[in-house]
């Protein structure tokens, strides 16, 4: 559970950078997640309420259910595979720079939860989410992605993010849908109070693997829906050789 607190803390992070980023810019229609209820903070109620919605996204990509929203893979246009070929090549120039994670370090990027044992690591530039609620630079990723090697760290990815209210046609200006798929996290209906451990279990009623997945059904039974609980996603392993690998959507999700 420690390393699901690690991804909601990750989350809750980048979305709280894109929510000030439309309270400083007030003009550009730039809302935010509102992170702060589903996560006990702000409010009084003890943060390991919120363990079990984040023990819910262990799994395999959450089996691409009710519970997350994958962009339609498009037929591919002229000029796609030149366009994605650039993120990539800029990926791996962010590769060649950061491959030393004390370099990261020494530039800004803070490690979540270092004392924790993870699949993944996330080394998060806080500057660079914010700066993604408004533009994309593919030299500029959220989050280096490191696996841990003995003592020390080895970059093995990248990862953006967008605002939750960009369309697929938004995401599509960043990086061509017919390449890459973006992700978020939908439908989730947090347990009421004194209720969280029925979002673990084999069949789950909360949660990002529960059963309800709807508004109404939330209502009934007494928990508080969010239609999206993360920005939008997309992990990129530019050194990698298949594009299939490269763009994996599943790599970020394994066990």
């Amino acid at each position: 559970m420690k390393t699901l607190l690690t991804f909601f803390a990750l989350a809750s992070a980048l979305a709280f950078a894109q929510q000030n980023s439309s309270q400083d810019m007030k003009g550009m229609n730039m809302p935010g997640h509102d992170m702060s209820q589903m996560a006990g903070q702000n409010s009084g109620e003890d943060p390991d309420a919120s363990m079990p919605a984040m023990h819910s996204m262990e799994g395999h990509h959450m089996d691409m259910g009710p519970h997350m929203k994958m962009t339609a893979l498009r037929t591919p246009q002229p000029g796609d595979a030149e366009r994605a070929q650039k993120v990539v090549e800029a990926a791996r120039g962010v590769m060649e720079q950061y491959k030393d994670y004390h370099v990261a370090l020494d530039e800004g990027f803070k490690i979540f939860h270092p004392e924790v044992p993870q699949k993944m690591y996330h080394f998060t530039n806080y500057r660079y989410g914010f700066e993604a609620a408004f533009k994309f630079n593919p030299e500029h990723p959220t989050s280096l992605l490191y696996e841990k090697v003995g003592d020390g760290y080895h970059l093995v990815g990248v990862m953006y993010t967008a605002p939750k209210r960009f369309t697929e046609d938004d995401l599509n200006e960043r990086i061509p849908l017919s390449v890459a798929q973006w992700h978020e996290h939908v439908n989730f209906c947090r347990a009421p109070v004194g209720r969280r451990l029925e979002s673990l279990g084999p069949n789950p009623k909360f949660g990002l693997r529960g059963s309800i997945t709807t508004q109404a059904e939330c209502d009934a039974a007494g928990g508080e829906f969010r239609p999206i609980v993360f920005n939008w996603m997309v992990h990129v392993y530019p050194l990698e050789k298949d594009t299939a690998q490269i763009w994996s959507v599943d790599r970020q999700h394994a066990d």
